[in-house]
């Protein structure tokens, strides 16, 4: 699944206030990642966020639902994230901030 580069850019852009972040290309789709630990990710034309049960329910409220790997054959804990989280910056650094936390902690286990 390719990525389209307007929309990777996009999406580093909308992420401006969030801070550095590193791209990484893999598995034919892009991984987000901060202090060296994978937050989110693209694949195609959707960003997504990494999602545990201290935020699951503000993805559910919004309609969203997990990533789901045929060929795994089961979710993942990448959520699409909300147009409207992803068109409003401040919004954005908050949602991507819960992710990294996650991302931390599932590090440390």
């Amino acid at each position: 699944m390719a990525v389209n580069e307007e929309y990777l850019k996009y999406i580093e852009d909308q992420l401006s206030e969030f801070g550095e972040i590193e791209i990484k290309r893999m598995f034919g789709g892009i991984g987000m990642f901060k202090n060296g630990l994978m937050f989110g990710k693209i694949g195609g034309d959707t960003f997504r966020l990494k999602v545990d049960d201290t935020n699951k329910n503000q993805y559910e409220e919004k309609g969203m639902k997990p990533f789901y790997s045929e060929k795994k054959k089961k979710g993942m804990p990448y959520w699409e994230v909300p147009q409207d989280v992803l068109e409003d910056r401040t919004e954005l650094a908050k949602w991507a901030n819960q992710s990294f936390e996650i991302a931390k902690a599932a590090s440390k286990k």
